[in-house]
Order: C-alpha cells, then structure tokens, then sequence
C-alpha cells in the first residue's frame, strides 16, 4: 500500500505519528510555505509584504514577488508560477511555456536576507531591488543588517560574466 518509511515529516504534523500527505511534501519542495491567513502576507527573513496566494495543495500558500510578471521563458524551470482563473497559484515545473507567457516568481529567490540559489540576471536586479526597499522601508543609515550580510548576502557581488 505505499512506502510510508520515506515520507517526510509535516510540520504541523499530529502526535499519532502520521505521515504527510504527498501533496504536503510537493508543497514543501517548492516553497509554498507562507503564513496562513489572517496574518500578514510577510517574509519571515526581511520583513516586506509579498503577494500571498493559495496554491493546489490543501492548507499551502506561496509568497510571490508583488507586482512583478516576468516572461516565463527568461525564469528558471522549476520558479515559473502563474495564477490559474480560480486565483490560485501554480508552478509550472519544468513545462515549456508557451510563447509570451507571464509568470510570477516566488519571494525566496528575490528575499534579500537569504541566500543566493542562482545567478540569473533577473533574480538578481530583483534581490538587489529589495535589498533597497528593505534600507528604504526599514530607515537603516548604516546599510543593511547583519543578517543581510555575509558569505551569501549581497553584498558579495557575483563574477563578472561579460
């Protein structure tokens, strides 16, 4: 009936021991880990409000970058998410999109205070952006604070690719 050894554990998971639910483990690898309603739409890392949908998996929401569509074609696989016409939020994995398809991103790759899972240019200017809006929301002279900075923060700069 299923290997249930390999499951991984839920975070709100009962004391009875029961293992997560397939879609809870879907829900887990691609980030769609948000607060709940009714408390606020905030990144638990930098503290700015983010565009917070519902997603397919029962109990799960994802933090998308507010205001922001990129040309899915531009976005790695696996980050592409539209929202379907019944406002839910949907990854695309790996599927080709089609052509002129708009697609969000979720805030964990643009959070400033987290590290850098990749180096797209786009990815990038967006972090960078919101490591500004952190210093301008937040009124911090000094630049940013230490949690913005170290081996993966920003302030570390990329290579230079020509």
């Amino acid at each position: 009936m299923g290997d249930f050894e390999n499951i991984w554990p839920c975070p709100d998971r009962p004391d009875d021991g029961f293992a997560c639910p397939e879609g809870t483990r879907h829900a887990l690898r691609e980030g769609a880990v948000a607060p709940r309603p009714p408390a606020p739409p905030e990144c638990p890392f930098c503290d700015l409000l983010q565009d917070r949908y519902p997603t397919h998996y029962a109990g799960h929401w994802i933090l998308l970058e507010p205001g922001l569509l990129l040309a899915a074609h531009t976005v790695p696989p696996m980050l592409r998410w539209i929202i379907t016409p019944d406002g839910r939020a949907m990854n695309l994995w790996e599927a080709e999109p089609f052509p002129g398809t708009r697609c969000r991103i979720p805030h964990r790759v643009a959070c400033p205070a987290l590290p850098a899972e990749d180096h797209w240019r786009s990815l990038t200017e967006r972090r960078e952006h919101n490591l500004l809006r952190v210093q301008r929301l937040f009124e911090l002279p000094d630049g940013p604070p230490e949690r913005f900075r170290g081996p993966h923060g920003p302030e570390e700069g990329l290579p230079e690719t020509g």
